[in-house]
């Protein structure tokens, strides 16, 4: 009997691709997440008018389901007689690009720190330990309201804060995986055979946290799109005209008695995206959990 003959069972990605179909939670997280992704990237395309245009000769038009509405604004229109679609649309874009490059910078931040305190232990471990303890110390919506009104609600300075203050999860998951896997035998194989740190930081270990990183990296996403939201609705994130969902609820405040889709259309747009994103957070935990994989 030859090698090739011998059933050696599903690979570890089939394995894992098996178990998504069959975990509705993840399947539909995904289906949604994929969808806004698309909806993000293909705005200019599908976007039905510009979404910076003003025309106070359409302003505040039905939706669609109300009388009088039209097809050429299928969510109708806002105070400026801006298509409420198209900025729907184009908020995709702001909240995915801000979640995603938060969770970016913090997991670098945080997962580097985690790695050095994890692996070196001693007096680096207590430094780390100290730093993530006066991370846990500040109010995360406090400190951003504050430094972003210090600083300014630029696009990237809103990114730049929030990594600066999601990375405390990311150390402390890879500090308490890290403890687990320096003392195991690869790691000493690769000690023995002279690799420099860096090499067993990145080329060994890190592989190994792609798990808790990947499960940690997709809950901050939803926290940081909540974050911004709440500092475009106090006025200190995404400034006008940029459509942000989160600025689109605080421009529309005033309407609450009058016109509840302009705040109900966006702040669903937020629970929807967060929902998504907790979805597969919570599936690829499932999923990748060590007692998942027999």
């Amino acid at each position: 009997m030859t090698l090739s003959a011998i059933d050696s069972g599903p690979t570890p990605r089939q394995l894992f691709m098996l178990k998504a179909r069959r975990h509705p939670g993840f399947l539909a997280g995904a289906v949604i997440l994929a969808l806004l992704i698309f909806i993000a990237l293909a705005a200019p395309l599908i976007a039905p008018h510009d979404p910076y245009s003003q025309s106070l000769a359409h302003r505040l038009l039905p939706p669609i389901w109300e009388h009088d509405g039209t097809w050429n604004h299928i969510f109708g229109t806002d105070a400026l007689g801006r298509d409420y679609l198209s900025r729907i649309f184009y908020g995709a874009r702001v909240s995915l690009v801000i979640g995603l490059c938060a969770a970016v910078g913090s997991g670098i931040i945080g997962t580097t720190l985690g790695l050095l305190g994890g692996y070196y232990g001693g007096r680096i471990d207590s430094f780390v330990t100290f730093i993530v303890s006066v991370r846990l110390a500040l109010p995360v919506v406090l400190v951003s309201l504050a430094a972003v009104s210090m600083f300014g609600g630029k696009l990237w300075m809103v990114v730049a804060i929030l990594s600066l203050l999601l990375w405390d999860r990311f150390a402390v998951v890879v500090r308490s995986a890290t403890l687990q896997l320096r003392n195991r035998e690869f790691v000493t194989a690769a000690v023995a055979m002279g690799c420099s740190t860096p090499r067993i930081l990145i080329g060994e270990l890190l592989p190994n946290l792609a798990g808790p990183l990947l499960v940690v990296a997709s809950l901050e996403v939803g926290h940081a799109i909540l974050l911004e939201a709440a500092l475009s609705f106090l006025g200190l994130g995404v400034q006008p005209p940029t459509p942000s969902w989160g600025l689109m609820v605080a421009e529309s405040k005033g309407m609450i008695f009058f016109d509840a889709r302009l705040i109900a259309l966006p702040g669903a747009a937020i629970a929807i995206t967060v929902l998504a994103i907790n979805l597969v957070g919570d599936g690829l935990r499932d999923l990748l959990a060590p007692e998942g994989r027999a």
